[in-house]
């Protein structure tokens, strides 16, 4: 066990609230998804090179920079695709997978980020949860632990889940218009993010887009979602953010209705399903939007109740889904009121709570 100075530490370590001066142990290091290890940064990059930190800011990282960062996988269509290392010890050579601080070994590089930064393992660090004993054990990230067997509560709260054609469809910025919108109208938002990778920015721009609370999958120990994980996240996600009284319960699926981070097992999944009062498309183009009703349809069962993203960037691509796909189209960023009010009105809220958030509002 030694002690280190770290400069800059990843927002995916955000529960355990760690300070600069750090222990490590440099021997017999546990490699598992979610291992938090400081790493010695060892190259330079002028694209893709910021690293989300634990306040929420976005710093550059260079050369020699000391960094707290976590174990786990990546599989991203515009980003690293990785994966957790067999073992790890100090000295080895691994990859940063995400801005968010994820770490492990690079298998193929999108042209547009550049290769990912290369990282020196100096140690893990250490935890002392046994007071008065100077017992460390290796830390995790998360506030708890992932329950697999979680059931579904969602206490007659609507919901509204966000899915996308891929990464980079628009999702998170039709959620913060959704958001936005409730919370213009006086109805009390909570919002999460269900699948992805570690990163908080999403939760944060919903937050200051008006959710009164919000949670992402890391809080529960999950670096990266899966397929195993997904369904139970979002199960567990559901339950917590009822809580609180909210009007409504917004949530982002992270990555695409075909993807590696468990998308299609969350909308498979019946409790969760039945969960959902409405969903929302964020596709790329028209082909993209058609596809992804066509799956919603007929593999899921669901009905979107809007359409929106790059494909509705301009009057031809509205015009497209709204007569071919018989689905409402709104663009969150040029009309993102009425997108919100179109989603609003797919939730049929009672008067009662409708008259409640006319109250609060004034």
């Amino acid at each position: 066990m030694k002690t280190v100075v770290v400069d800059k530490i990843g927002s995916i370590t955000q529960a355990l609230n760690l300070g600069r001066e750090l222990r490590i142990e440099t021997q017999n290091l546990p490699c598992e998804e979610g291992v938090v290890l400081v790493v010695e940064i060892l190259t330079n990059k002028s694209t893709y090179n910021t690293l989300e930190l634990t306040s929420g800011r976005m710093a550059k990282v260079a050369r020699g920079d000391i960094v707290v960062g976590a174990l786990g996988h990546r599989q991203a269509l515009f980003g690293y695709s990785g994966h957790l290392p067999e073992s790890v010890k100090e000295g080895d050579i691994i990859q940063m997978l995400n801005i968010g601080g994820v770490l492990g070994i690079c298998d193929s590089a999108n042209p547009d980020k550049g290769k990912p930064f290369d990282c020196r393992v100096l140690g893990v660090v250490l935890q002392f949860p046994y007071l008065g004993e100077r017992i460390g054990v290796p830390a995790k990230v998360g506030y708890k632990q992932l329950d697999y067997n979680a059931k579904v509560d969602t206490r007659k709260v609507p919901v509204v889940a966000l899915a996308g054609t891929c990464m980079e469809a628009g999702k998170t910025a039709a959620a913060c218009a959704i958001v936005s919108r409730m919370r213009h109208r006086g109805l009390n938002v909570h919002a999460f993010k269900a699948t992805g990778v570690s990163l908080r920015r999403d939760i944060m721009a919903m937050e200051d887009a008006g959710a009164k609370k919000s949670a992402i999958f890391t809080d529960y120990g999950v670096v990266t979602t899966t397929a195993k994980t997904g369904p139970a996240i979002t199960r567990t996600l559901l339950t917590e953010m009822a809580l609180g009284d909210p009007d409504v319960i917004v949530f982002e699926l992270g990555d695409g209705l075909l993807g590696a981070y468990g998308v299609e097992a969350i909308l498979l999944d019946k409790e969760i399903r039945d969960s959902l009062t409405s969903v929302v498309l964020s596709a790329n183009d028209p082909v993209a939007a058609w596809g992804g009703v066509k799956l919603l349809r007929e593999k899921f069962g669901i009905e979107p109740s809007v359409v929106t993203g790059p494909s509705t960037d301009n009057a031809v691509g509205v015009n497209i889904i709204r007569d071919q796909m018989k689905v409402p189209a709104w663009n969150a960023m040029t009309d993102g009121a009425a997108l919100g009010d179109c989603v609003i009105d797919s939730l049929k809220l009672s008067p009662e709570v409708l008259a409640k958030a006319n109250v609060e509002q004034l």
